[in-house]
């Protein structure tokens, strides 16, 4: 069963995460002070470059700070087949990670600064990314989301579909103390867990932190 690599909520056209290979999520915080969809300037897009890391990993944090995976920081960028991103002057203002192991890729990251959501830019960066697979023999693009609607409702404005679902449970250290036995002296200090979509309302009643994760997914033209 997929891992998470982080999450979010609140979606329009701006924020969603997804992890490498194993089960991401999807973020998106208001922006506030600009009317959305009035951006200042346009976003140049263009390919990663080593120079950017300080600033793309300040973009994830803060598109992040808002959402369900408002824990999952990077002190480093994890390398990916294909790193888009957007550009606020010489500031990173959106990401677009995607693995490309073969004819089936998935979605690492892809996020907006909260200073740029509500103009477009993940769509714009979506757009730039789908061609370039295309040209690369991908066939199908996937990621994995938690339950906002804003960000189901972007993946479906974007030809997303749901293919599966299961549980990412969050379990406190107390939590994981009334499932769990310690051995060896060692002291559980919390858990990431997985479980069948079935057992939601258990594990609802069980656990204070649990999400649903839905894989989902776009056919791409043969």
């Amino acid at each position: 069963m997929p891992e998470t690599s982080g999450e979010g909520s609140g979606l329009g056209d701006d924020v969603v995460d997804a992890a490498r290979g194993r089960a991401g999520e999807v973020r998106l915080l208001g922006a506030p002070g600009r009317p959305r969809g009035a951006p200042d300037r346009p976003a140049e897009i263009r390919n990663y470059e080593p120079a950017d890391e300080a600033s793309w990993l300040r973009c994830r944090v803060l598109g992040f700070l808002a959402t369900n995976s408002y824990d999952d920081v990077w002190q480093v960028k994890r390398r990916t087949d294909l790193e888009l991103v957007a550009l606020d002057g010489d500031e990173v203002a959106g990401i677009l990670d995607v693995s490309v192991p073969g004819a089936e890729a998935t979605i690492d990251t892809v996020v907006v600064h909260p200073g740029r959501q509500g103009e477009g830019i993940a769509t714009a960066l979506l757009a730039e990314a789908v061609p370039r697979l295309e040209r690369c023999g991908v066939r199908t693009l996937g990621a994995w989301t938690r339950e906002d609607v804003p960000a189901l409702n972007w993946f479906a404005r974007n030809g997303f579909t749901e293919l599966e679902s299961c549980l990412h449970v969050h379990a406190s250290a107390d939590e994981v103390g009334t499932v769990l036995t310690a051995r060896h002296g060692l002291v559980s200090a919390g858990a990431f867990l997985h479980a069948r979509i079935e057992r939601e309302a258990e594990m609802r009643q069980r656990f204070e932190r649990v999400h649903v994760c839905r894989r989902m997914a776009r056919e791409l033209r043969p």
